[in-house]
């Protein structure tokens, strides 16, 4: 029955998505500009090399990079993206701690010690489980990823597909349960082609609002909506363009976890994929607890250097961790997908780069 509703309603959705974006990006141009001003002025590099694997008979993955973090009690806890293997690009999600402390001043203890917590278990990840954002919630961490895969339709076929992983892990980063949304509204059901990118704003219970990207149509950009945790349910009528696409750019996602900032204003890491050279560029937004637009800046962090630019993926910082320490603000991401680069700034040097947006 969900294989048939998949297939039978989807179209109907997708056209009201459809005429939300078109409605959005018809009118919403201008907000930024094509300009980089990368205000992270320190820089650290945590590659491959230095991660042990303890519970895969691999130690050394070939890649570690786009992790999600959290900070509890001076301790980062950083789930990093690894891959072992080139020839699938096969995914899993793992976890080392080090001291925020020593990691700033570039003093930790290597190889750090990594477990590998989620790796594919199920159809629709097959391909493999990338990309975290996590949020911590009453002592358990509710984490997002994107779910490679496959989905089985009518007819047997195998449709390939990115949908938006939920997993809830214990204290002790056990899972505890796991799947992925869906879109659904008055009864019919819609899945995207591709919808990744995302981050949990406001959790009440088991009703939240939340940033996603969306594939519609081909067109992908930053989206905000309502969903049911329990029931890993999108309420499609719930969702809105946040963030849309300037002319010199293919694409636009949201980056990282999102930050509370006051009791009504969060703080996101965006990116786009420019034109000119297909890089990826990073900037910051202000956002509700709706995740309606308040604030928004140009480029704050992109790759430079040889270590920034050159990788599996050129020219990437992407994701996915924001974690706010002090005064500063901890931008933990992956670097042309093969390294973590960790960028800090002061907090009030992103906020002065915000363009308030005026309604």
């Amino acid at each position: 029955m969900v294989i048939l509703s998949l297939r039978r309603y989807s179209r109907e959705i997708e056209e009201s998505l459809d005429r939300r974006q078109r409605e959005f990006l018809s009118s919403e141009k201008g907000l930024r500009k094509p300009i980089t001003e990368d205000i992270f002025e320190k820089r650290i590099l945590i590659s491959p090399e230095d991660l042990r694997v303890v519970n895969y008979r691999r130690s050394r993955p070939s890649a570690a990079f786009n992790p999600a973090a959290l900070l509890r009690d001076n301790i980062l806890y950083i789930y990093p993206r690894l891959i072992f293997d080139y020839y699938k690009y096969t995914s899993s999600i793992a976890l080392f701690r080090v001291n925020v402390e020593e990691l700033l001043n570039e003093v930790f203890e290597k190889p750090l010690e990594t477990r590998i917590i989620l790796w594919p278990r199920e159809l629709w990840e097959f391909l493999g489980t990338e990309d975290p954002r996590a949020t911590p919630v009453d002592g358990r961490i509710y984490m997002l990823y994107t779910g490679k895969g496959y989905h089985l339709e009518e007819g047997d076929e195998l449709k390939y597909r990115d949908v938006l992983g939920f997993v809830e892990l214990s204290p002790l980063n056990e899972v505890l349960r796991k799947g992925f949304f869906k879109i659904v509204q008055e009864g019919d059901v819609y899945l995207s082609d591709s919808q990744k990118d995302s981050a949990f704003l406001k959790i009440d219970s088991s009703k939240a609002t939340m940033l996603t990207r969306l594939m519609v149509r081909n067109i992908k950009i930053c989206w905000r909506a309502c969903a049911s945790i329990r029931d890993l349910e999108i309420y499609g009528d719930t969702l809105e363009p946040v963030l849309g696409l300037e002319d010199w750019e293919f694409k636009t996602g949201w980056s990282t976890n999102a930050i509370e900032l006051s009791s009504n204003e969060y703080l996101v890491g965006w990116h786009a994929v420019v034109k000119s050279d297909l890089s990826y560029r990073n900037g910051f937004a202000i956002v509700n607890d709706q995740g309606e637009l308040l604030a928004v800046s140009n480029y704050l962090l992109a790759p430079k250097g040889l270590e920034e630019e050159y990788g599996d993926r050129a020219l990437v910082i992407f994701g996915d961790g924001l974690v706010k320490y002090g005064e500063l603000l901890i931008w933990i991401g992956g670097i042309s997908d093969y390294a973590i680069g960790v960028f800090v700034t002061e907090l009030d040097r992103v906020l002065e780069k915000l363009k308030w947006v005026s309604r």
